[in-house]
């Protein structure tokens, strides 16, 4: 979810030159809360967060009448309905976004193949191999929006540049239901106003760093030298931001993505220091993990936990598999492991169970043991109840169990990383 809120919103004129702007971003606007506009016109118009109502819970996603209050992401509900009281808190509907998110990556397939996903909402498209099909650039990208908006009811943002990293920046700048592009010829003239937070990968630590040293807008950068940067940034983040600054990405619009890792992750109603109950909720997460995995024929090769604790203190832990595994009590037996492994002298009120150093199956060497075998074929079942029944109708008898007959409040963070 950005952080803008529309009010400095900049578009292209329709007769905008758009030469060498072959790069588009695609963004959806505000997609979650769009999608619950959609489905519950009577949302319209009035500021929405996406999340459980629990104020110990997350925000999702946030409406942009909601964000010019200063709603954002991954900030606390609680927090959030103290900066804009009158929000209305709409629960996520994940499959729902799911669902909608192929309908507008169908779209950019229809235009064309050099399409890159970032997110379940955003997309890189190339569309230099098409501009005989379908038009300029600039053309391009109106058909598409109009596409989106015809076909699924929801509206995008989108920038059109000769590099990335510009497409990106200019995607930012129109939204939200804007197009703005950047000719390649005035790559510079675009870029030299712009704050250094603007720059993709700079984060706060990054900008403080630079804003400490007077560099505070991409036209600062063009008169530092590139050993100053590398001294405030390192040397690699240095070189990076002094040729970004430049308009310099050779990074191309690749066709085919692997995600990186898979997460699942829980904030508690209240603060839990019972270790069954902690358990219990990572063997349900590690098989939430594994079941995304078998869904999308991906296998693991290494599993990871967070685990945050009352006073904020969040730690990590990973390890890899001795084989790549989809199986959920595979990746929760490790999960515990790691678990056990945490020295927690404070209440936990968040736990995260993520799979990593992920592959496809057809990337897996075969064996000619298969020490899981037993429980895939359980899970396979559990695979094709959940798709008769729903998920959750069929669970561990330990999770139900170790609760004590009861269950936890359920108000899932959604990870920004699921294939979307």
């Amino acid at each position: 979810m950005g952080r803008g809120d529309g009010r400095n919103r900049l578009v292209s004129r329709d007769d905008a030159d758009d030469t060498g702007a072959d790069i588009l971003h695609v963004d959806m606007d505000a997609f979650y809360a769009a999608v619950e506009v959609l489905d519950d016109p009577t949302l319209a118009g009035k500021p929405i967060i996406i999340g459980a109502p629990e104020s110990r819970s997350v925000v999702s996603s946030a409406s942009y009448e909601a964000r010019a209050f200063g709603v954002r992401a991954a900030m606390p509900v609680g927090q959030a309905l103290r900066l804009c009281p009158q929000a209305i808190v709409v629960p996520p509907h994940f499959d729902r976004y799911v669902t909608l998110s192929r309908e507008v990556m169908r779209v950019f397939h229809d235009i064309t193949p050099m399409v890159e996903p970032l997110s379940i909402d955003e997309a890189f498209l190339d569309v230099r191999g098409v501009r005989r099909l379908w038009g300029s650039p600039g053309t391009i990208a109106r058909m598409l929006r109009a596409r989106v908006r015809d076909e699924t009811g929801l509206t995008c943002s989108v920038g059109a540049a000769a590099t990335k990293h510009v497409a990106k920046m200019a995607s930012t700048l129109s939204k939200p239901d804007g197009l703005l592009i950047v000719a390649e010829a005035d790559t510079a003239a675009f870029l030299a106003p712009r704050s250094v937070r603007a720059l993709w990968g700079v984060g706060p630590k990054a900008a403080e760093a630079l804003e400490s040293r007077g560099i505070r807008t991409v036209s600062d950068v063009l008169d530092t030298p590139q050993a100053v940067l590398e001294r405030a940034l390192g040397a690699a983040m240095g070189e990076r931001v002094w040729n970004l600054a430049r308009g310099r990405d050779a990074r191309e619009v690749t066709a085919t993505r692997v995600e990186k890792s898979v997460g699942h992750e829980e904030t508690f109603h209240t603060d839990i220091s019972d270790a069954a109950v902690l358990r219990s909720e990572l063997r349900r997460l590690a098989d939430r993990v594994a079941a995304r995995l078998r869904a999308a024929s991906w296998e693991a090769g290494a599993v990871a936990i967070k685990v945050r604790f009352a006073d904020f203190s969040t730690v990590s832990r990973s390890r890899s598999l001795p084989e790549p595994s989809s199986v959920g009590q595979r990746i929760g037996e490790v999960a515990l492991e790691l678990f056990d492994a945490i020295d927690r002298r404070l209440p936990i009120r968040l736990v995260g169970v993520r799979a990593e150093k992920l592959r496809t199956l057809s990337e897996s060497a075969p064996t000619l043991w298969d020490d899981d075998g037993e429980w895939r074929r359980v899970e396979s079942a559990l695979d094709t109840a959940a798709a008769r029944f729903g998920r959750g109708a069929i669970t561990r008898a330990t999770l139900i169990s170790e609760r004590g007959g009861g269950t936890l409040p359920s108000n899932p963070r959604l990870p920004r990383d699921d294939p979307r």
